[in-house]
């Protein structure tokens, strides 16, 4: 940030009194500007026999990588209303919501994603227009080599692993920056 939303005058970097962080704050106006985490939510849309929709990405990053229908959660919306939301945009697919399954948090690149289970409940989907292509996945089917994020990539092995015993619990963690 270079300049004041508030008045247009420069920013700069300091710690307000009273704050532990540096923050952008306008020389002139004194507005302090926060700068919070991006919530990424998604589903894990399951068909009846067992098999997960992917999305095949039509944008970057990650271009042309598969991942679950997700993305970034708009103000005023819930996050139960913004991972309906994404799935319905990016695979134009319907679907229950269930509980929240997964949560991952990136501080390196200030994110927090989050991934419901969901129910999908038709086969009436399509690719939107940040999709190239999406479908229907059986476990042993999923293009591991191929997926766009670590989060949906953890999330999809702890998925799995529950389902054998039935038993889905909630999974967190925090990432680190992956090592090359």
């Amino acid at each position: 940030m270079k300049f004041c939303p508030e008045c247009s005058s420069p920013v700069e970097l300091r710690c307000p009194p009273s704050d532990n962080r540096m923050r952008h704050v306008c020389i002139s106006c004194a507005t302090i500007h926060y700068q919070n985490p991006k919530l990424i939510i998604g589903s894990i849309p399951e068909w009846e026999d067992g098999r997960i929709l992917l999305c095949r990405r039509a944008i970057e990053p990650r271009y042309g990588l598969w991942t679950l229908p997700a993305g970034f959660m708009e103000n005023g919306e819930t996050t139960a209303e913004a991972a309906i939301r994404e799935t319905m945009e990016e695979a134009t697919a319907r679907i229950e919501l269930g509980e929240l399954y997964s949560m991952f948090n990136l501080p390196y690149i200030n994110q927090v994603h989050m991934l419901f289970r969901a129910k999908l409940l038709d086969l009436n989907f399509f690719p939107g227009p940040e999709s190239l292509q999406v479908e229907l996945f059986a476990e042993q089917d999923i293009p591991w080599d191929t997926l766009a994020f670590r989060p949906v990539h953890f999330t999809l092995r702890h998925y799995f692993s529950d389902r054998k015993s039935n038993q889905f619990q909630f999974r967190i963690r925090d990432l680190a920056p992956a090592q090359r």
